[in-house]
């Protein structure tokens, strides 16, 4: 999308019959009021948009899924393993550094930002315990599907009971990857070989959404998905750092990924 095109009136997510017991939207760059690289529902606080614009997507976002703006929290990603298990929601862009949360508060929204990384949403079958993870390969890597899993588990949620989507991510076939990478993965974790596929002389192409359905399989979640949406392939509706960097660089806009509990204080 362009600046010289029309922003869709509000935003419209995708969702998954998995995470139907909880409020939960994957969303797209659509349905915002940011122009230009940021064009048009960018959610990422640190992207360099103006703040009346990231103010009012957030808005728009947390309306949605009948939240309120400041109770639409984040965390400061990092691509690390940190899980935080929300008990009192902060100010909006006040989040800790981490790449996942768990929560049972029936008041808040747990939003992810990504733009080709894989954004992991969570819930117990009751819908009363919700997760988000931001899992990029060295998230992935690290373990932080597994933390936010034990992070539910902590909370009471039996591990059978638990379901999880991946997201809109970069596929397979647009993410090309280095023998450096493909060393990194599969010194650590021997089972993630079945994810790369030969690509030109010294390349891999990655499966990211499969490896992360299949980290969650193995640790034993009750039921788990991927949308299958590339994230690089569908500009209309998508930001994509691999696109972008592609294309030169610039700036860049990011869409959110939002799980609240199916209940509702009041």
């Amino acid at each position: 999308m362009t600046s010289g095109q029309t922003a869709q009136t509000q935003p419209s997510p995708l969702t998954s019959p998995l995470l139907s017991p909880a409020r939960h939207g994957f969303f797209t760059r659509e349905g915002g009021v940011s122009t230009g690289p940021y064009a048009s529902l960018n959610c990422s606080t640190r992207s360099g948009d103006g703040a009346a614009c990231l103010a009012e997507n957030r808005r728009r976002v947390a309306t949605c899924l009948g939240a309120t703006p400041e109770k639409l929290l984040g965390v400061t990603q990092i691509h690390c393993p940190r899980v935080i298990t929300v008990e009192t929601p902060w100010a909006p862009g006040a989040g800790e550094q981490a790449d996942a949360m768990v929560t049972r508060l029936p008041d808040v929204a747990l939003g992810v930002i990504t733009a080709d990384c894989a954004p992991v949403l969570f819930t117990s079958k009751d819908g009363k315990t919700v997760g988000a993870a931001h899992a990029g390969w060295r998230g992935a890597l690290a373990g932080v599907l597994e933390a936010t899993l034990d992070a539910m588990l902590a909370l009471g949620v039996q591990l059978a009971n638990i379901s999880a989507v991946v997201g809109p991510c970069i596929a397979q076939e647009s993410y090309e990857t280095g023998e450096d990478m493909h060393a990194a993965i599969t010194s650590a974790d021997a089972q993630a070989v079945r994810f790369f596929t030969p690509g030109k002389p010294g390349h891999y192409q990655f499966d990211l959404a499969g490896w992360c359905v299949f980290r969650l399989e193995r640790a034993g979640i009750g039921q788990v998905a991927a949308l299958g949406v590339d994230t690089l392939a569908d500009e209309k509706r998508f930001f994509s750092h691999r696109r972008r960097t592609l294309a030169g660089g610039g700036p860049i806009g990011h869409q959110i990924s939002v799980i609240a509990t199916g209940v509702q204080n009041g």
